[in-house]
């Protein structure tokens, strides 16, 4: 892949960085539910593989019409990864040193939520409790819990990226 294609790839990370880093930090000065909104979260991931759609077909343009798998994977995986990647960086710093309070606060906003959901489908009261103590126990903002959450989230908008690209590439005929 050419600089030029890296680069806007890059670019589009950044500001989907931007973008996603702009939300935990309004929902942090306005409201912490905000960041437990099952349908922020919703439009969040939508806004994540908008993005890396828009640059592979960025990518695609800028190389008139005809674009590779790996070039447009290439884009679509660069752009993802730059803005998942420093919008965990900037939730691991607000919520493990500059507010560690706002992080329990959000781990019982998700407790509670997590219990009513689980009343809601009738589940037993001493699995309901086992749950809650397993979730107090965790720290979902601790940097080994964010890299493993991010593993994940890297693999799965990797699957929905290798399918992306596979509906854009393009082969150049005359190139054959």
């Amino acid at each position: 892949m050419e600089n030029s294609l890296k680069s806007m790839a890059a670019t589009y990370g950044i500001y989907l960085a931007i973008l996603l880093s702009s939300v935990t930090i309004i929902s942090y000065v306005v409201d912490l539910s905000i960041l437990t909104n099952t349908w922020v979260g919703i439009a969040l991931f939508v806004v994540i593989i908008v993005f890396g759609i828009l640059s592979s077909l960025k990518a695609k343009s800028m190389q008139n019409g005809f674009i590779s798998f790996k070039e447009t994977f290439t884009a679509y995986f660069t752009t993802v990864v730059i803005g998942v990647l420093i919008s965990a960086v900037v939730s691991i710093v607000l919520f493990n040193y500059i507010d560690p309070d706002a992080a329990e606060a959000i781990k019982q906003q998700v407790i509670e939520k997590a219990t009513d959901m689980m009343q809601s489908f009738g589940a037993p009261q001493a699995d309901i409790d086992k749950a809650i103590v397993e979730m107090q126990d965790q720290n979902q903002f601790e940097l080994g819990n964010q890299i493993k959450s991010l593993a994940f989230q890297i693999i799965f908008y990797c699957i929905i990226g290798l399918l992306i690209a596979l509906a854009i590439k393009k082969t150049d005929p005359e190139a054959i």
